[in-house]
């Protein structure tokens, strides 16, 4: 008997997750909140500023695996093979030579720009616009293999945004590294970043690296984009790993540490919801739908079917960014669980402004319960208050992140269900522009798949996405599947199994629920899908902040 972990990085904690790997079965499990995150520090909402300080992530690693390990049978330690990190993306981090994060150095401790720079994070939308227009402006277009629209939520237009409005920074930092590659490279004790093993799915889905290309975009693109990134592409990476390839064997250092054998397989990293979708059971045109706090939508088809297409909108098609020999596409929406957080806080403010923390917090807890169970008593009616889903811009189709929300429809009858139902709506019909998406340029889906916090905890989210789509979304059983996908290519990087399809097949979780589309419903959505896109349409042609 074996055993793996899987480690999965998200905005707001990291989970280590042990599981078995004959069949994949959960042996425990541990979740770590980031303690400075959580207290709001190095950020600003207003700015649209989201940092995360190493310190988070290595102190949730060494915690999340010990009380993972603390739960589980006392033979479950000696018994772990491999290791593999999913985390959010792109959140990349200036490090010196040795591969040091510049927070981690006692003079940028305090500096948000020497911190990773969370996926969310939209202060260099100009920086994106410049990438764009001198992409499609002559030669190469190094955009192509992403959608043909580069985001500011990605790794270049962090780094030029950074370079030009830090010089001490600009100063100290001798490469960048995204964060699923950092991760790994500490637990076998290798950061440097001239040598660590650099992973398929960040690079091709966010830095614009494709074999096409030799690699990341070229010397001249580069200096021509800025000068201040000159030399900076021979201190990155040039060939890249796919996720069931292993970085290295974990370091004594932190073997001791975690209490685990020194012989351990540490996996090549990748993003959160690539892994979902491995933990999920993706099988080719099945589209994984990763629903938290935003979306990512995971797509696999086989190269000699749709290499040949250049899928506009979209946030990357890599070849083995998921399942190796199979394209990886990628999509998802900037704002979804997010979205219902905000109203919920915005219900919240006279209960956390009157009452004591303690109680207010008691109540806050039950606004969305209640909202979505008055909600999902409403009649759906082609006049209903029709909302945009665009709080944190739009991801895809057709990155545009100066994109602003709106709520059209109201009047004085317009209660808080009914707002709520009209979000929830936007969401799902921001679901849908993607399906549409990937359907016009030519790549079938066949089924959806729902996982991530959202999907198993709204069914009312869920009926509403399939009255919207108008097909059945099937729920993944596992309420860990990002962490079970990255427990899933450890077993893999081991050589537990030969190949990432066998260890899929084996381990991956099954289903719980399926939502199905309400025909009557169906028909009305219709209507308000058409309002939604001229809304939008409306929005998008007026002058954004």
């Amino acid at each position: 008997m074996n055993y793996v972990i899987g480690l999965d990085y998200g905005t707001d904690s990291v989970r280590a997750l042990i599981a078995d790997t004959a069949d994949g079965r959960e042996i425990t499990s541990a979740v770590y909140y980031y303690p400075r995150w959580k207290a709001g520090k190095y950020c600003d909402a207003a700015a649209s500023m989201f940092r995360q300080h190493p310190l988070d992530y290595l102190e949730g690693l060494e915690a999340s695996v010990k009380m993972a390990l603390a739960q589980a049978p006392p033979e479950v330690a000696a018994k772990i093979v491999g290791i593999s990190v999913d985390t959010t993306g792109s959140t990349p981090v200036a490090v010196d030579k040795d591969g040091t994060p510049l927070a981690l150095l006692p003079e940028f401790a305090e500096n948000p720009n020497g911190m990773f720079i969370l996926w969310k994070d939209h202060t260099a939308n100009k920086e994106a616009e410049e990438i764009n227009t001198l992409a499609h402006s002559k030669g190469t277009d190094f955009t192509k293999y992403v959608g043909g629209i580069y985001s500011s939520e990605w790794f270049w237009a962090k780094i030029m945004r950074t370079l030009r409005t830090d010089e001490a920074i600009r100063d100290a930092a001798f490469s960048w590294v995204e964060h699923c590659d950092w991760v790994s490279a500490v637990l076998t004790g290798n950061t440097d970043p001239l040598t660590l093993k650099r992973s398929r799915c960040a690079a091709g889905h966010k830095a614009m690296w494709h074999e096409e290309f030799e690699g990341l975009p070229s010397e001249a693109f580069l200096t021509q984009l800025d000068p201040l990134l000159s030399g900076l592409r021979e201190r990155l990476f040039r060939d890249t790993y796919t996720a069931e390839a292993p970085m290295g064997v974990i370091s004594k250092e932190w073997a001791q540490r975690l209490g685990l054998p020194e012989t351990v397989t540490i996996g090549v990293g990748a993003f959160d919801a690539h892994m979902g979708a491995v933990g999920a059971g993706i099988e080719p045109y099945s589209l994984v739908r990763v629903m938290g706090t935003s979306t990512c939508d995971m797509l696999i088809a086989p190269n000699e079917e749709v290499g040949h297409l250049l899928i506009r909108g979209i946030c990357g098609q890599v070849d083995g960014s998921i399942m190796p020999g199979m394209l990886g596409m990628e999509a998802g929406q900037s704002a979804f669980g997010d979205v219902y957080a905000w109203f919920q806080n915005l219900l919240a403010f006279p209960l956390r402004t009157l009452l004591p923390e303690a109680e207010a917090e008691k109540l806050v807890e039950k606004i969305i319960p209640a909202l979505s169970e008055k909600a999902a008593a409403l009649p759906v009616l082609e006049h209903d208050v029709v909302a945009l889903d665009w709080f944190n811009g739009r991801r895809t189709p057709d990155a545009n992140h100066t994109l602003k929300a709106a709520i059209a429809g109201m009047n004085l009858s317009t209660d808080a269900p009914k707002i709520f139902k009209a979000l929830v709506e936007a969401t799902a019909f921001g679901a849908r522009r993607i399906v549409e998406r990937f359907q016009s340029e030519g790549v079938p889906i066949r089924q959806v798949i729902g996982i991530g916090g959202v999907s198993k905890k709204s069914p009312f989210v869920m009926q509403t996405l399939a009255n919207v789509l108008n097909m059945p979304i099937r729920i993944v059983r596992s309420e860990q599947a990002c962490a079970l996908g990255a427990a899933i290519c450890a077993a893999t990087a081991s050589g537990i199994y030969p190949t990432l399809t066998a260890a899929r097949a084996a381990m991956a979780s099954g289903y719980d629920a399926e939502f199905h589309p309400q025909p009557d419903r169906v028909a009305v959505y219709e209507k308000l899908y058409l309002k939604y896109q001229i809304l939008g349409e409306f929005i998008e042609n007026q002058p954004q902040q």
